[in-house]
């Protein structure tokens, strides 16, 4: 259910502003494509978040395009563009976002010093005036304005205090007070937010927001922080992504509202029987496996090990667990269905996994499911999250892989003969290497005429047992981009030479976007 509006500016309700899909894909290898962005944010809609941050629409076409179709593909969320205190940048927002059913802008200019004096080479009077020339301009066309000061925590407290009150004047609804670099602790920025609401000129008529970065590993307690200081509103990611060390995490800040609203006395609007389908949903898409000890959706965070835990919690689960595991959406039972299972049985399983079934193929993807069903005595969600995935995948690609065969021997050296499609066309090559894995992959850099640098390739077990599906994650560098690609199969070899092939492509889709202008942000 919605989040009404007289509930979002309830003195006890804290927004939850949703960055994933802007300052959680500037994280190295998170790059998503249009789609990708768009079944995002249509599980960020389930989950009930108040706004979805859709991008930086002035930045390149691509964003542009990925802010509009956002715009529309949502019903209940607010939907921001980032913006520059430029003429250009606050257009191509208002334009981007026009479609929305509840449009918005987020402006920011960096208000720190060592940025002023570095970065934008402005005095203060020149920041101070690009700023309310800015939000004066957004005001003209719509209603909803953030404005943020970046680098809020290295800036000096009563300058930033002058310009919150000249954007307000002018007609910013929401101020954001950003710690850019991760520099603050839980104490400091607290202090800050107390600060600036008893020296801000209407301060009362704004709602305050904190977005916090993850550098010294303080982003949710910042953040809480800030809300007990009387912030109303916590900018965030999915899992967690972002720049450097990341962002706040939303399934964080949310459990701890919730799990302590004896302490914190507020509340937000998040579906939390979302957060797992989401944290999932995000993994795949970006090719970067949630690890195992992240807190709520881990694969270990409500697993057991030690003897006196386990049997305190088979005793009673209060014993050691402070929240359910159904509250955020793990089924108590991940078995799901079988080789006899129908079509219906298997769309009502993607619908209850957060999938949208309209956003790919489904019949493609059930036969897919049926050919798993054949191979693998059991099938878990993760299963089924993994091979739909891989479908989607394949939709828009360019190289697409068509066979593989791979011989090995103690012997003799490892060796891959492998058949893609590169836009349309059928190419073929072999080489040798000193494993399976290696030699596969040097045929298909042959195919692809790239010999990009392979920073990280990771092997794990999406389900348990010798028949498992294995998931293959890898990072990979060429012409100064980084990309992650991810694959899944019951042979290992096939999944690395998918998640190489999904690296590929996702390296095309940056490709195409090489017209970006560097992206900065709160």
């Amino acid at each position: 259910m919605a989040t009404s509006n007289t509930d979002q500016f309830a003195d006890d309700y804290v927004r939850i502003f949703d960055t994933t899909l802007r300052d959680g894909e500037q994280s190295p290898g998170c790059t998503m494509n249009v789609e990708e962005k768009v079944a995002i944010a249509r599980q960020l809609d389930r989950l009930n978040v108040d706004i979805i941050e859709a991008g930086f629409a002035a930045s390149s076409p691509g964003d542009f395009e990925s802010v509009r179709r956002v715009a529309e593909a949502v019903t209940n969320p607010t939907v921001l563009s980032l913006s520059r205190t430029r003429d250009e940048d606050v257009d191509a927002a208002l334009k981007a976002i026009d479609g929305a059913r509840k449009p918005g802008i987020h402006i920011f200019i960096a208000t720190s010093d060592i940025h002023l004096k570095y970065k934008l080479n402005m005095t203060r009077e020149d920041v101070l005036d690009a700023a309310t020339w800015a939000v004066t301009r957004a005001k003209k066309h719509l209603d909803y304005i953030e404005f943020s000061c970046e680098d809020a925590s290295r800036s000096d407290w009563d300058y930033m205090a002058k310009i919150c009150n000249e954007v307000i004047r002018a007609g910013a609804r929401i101020i954001n007070l950003p710690d850019t670099t991760g520099h603050a602790i839980p104490e400091e920025f607290g202090r800050m937010f107390a600060y600036m609401r008893e020296h801000v000129e209407g301060a009362d008529k704004v709602i305050w927001s904190a977005h916090c970065h993850n550098d010294l590993g303080l982003g949710v307690a910042n953040s809480l922080a800030a809300i007990r200081n009387g912030a109303r509103q916590v900018e965030c990611t999915i899992n967690g992504i972002g720049e450097r060390a990341g962002n706040t995490a939303m399934e964080e800040v949310v459990m701890a509202l919730k799990t302590r609203k004896d302490l914190m006395a507020v509340r937000c609007g998040i579906e939390t029987r979302q957060i797992y389908p989401a944290s999932r949903l995000l993994a795949q898409i970006i090719g970067q496996p949630v690890p195992p000890n992240k807190p709520i959706v881990g694969d270990n965070a409500f697993a057991h090990e030690a003897g006196i835990h386990q049997d305190g919690v088979l005793k009673n689960k209060l014993t050691y667990e402070i929240m359910k595991p159904e509250d955020i959406g793990i089924p108590s039972n991940k078995l799901v269905l079988g080789k006899h299972s129908g079509r219906h049985a298997f769309i009502n399983r993607l619908t209850e996994l957060g999938v949208d079934p309209a956003s790919f193929d489904v019949q493609k993807a059930f036969a897919a499911f049926k050919d798993l069903c054949d191979k693998k005595k059991i099938v878990y969600d993760d299963d089924i999250l993994a091979l739909v995935n891989e479908e989607t995948r394949r939709a828009d690609d360019q190289f697409e892989l068509v066979d593989l065969v791979v011989t090995s021997s103690s012997r003799a050296t490892p060796r891959a003969e492998v058949t893609m499609r590169v836009a349309g066309e059928e190419r073929n090559a072999d080489a040798t290497g000193d494993g399976m894995v290696d030699a596969c992959y040097k045929a298909i850099y042959k195919i692809a005429g790239l010999t990009p640098v392979l920073e990280r390739y990771s092997v794990k077990a999406i389900t348990g047992g010798t028949d498992a599906l294995g998931e293959v994650s890898c990072l990979m560098r060429a012409d100064g981009m980084t990309v992650a690609g991810q694959g899944a199969h019951s042979d290992i070899v096939m999944a690395s030479a998918l998640a190489l092939v999904n690296a590929l492509n996702r390296l095309k889709t940056r490709g195409e976007r090489t017209g970006r202008r560097p992206v900065e942000g709160p």
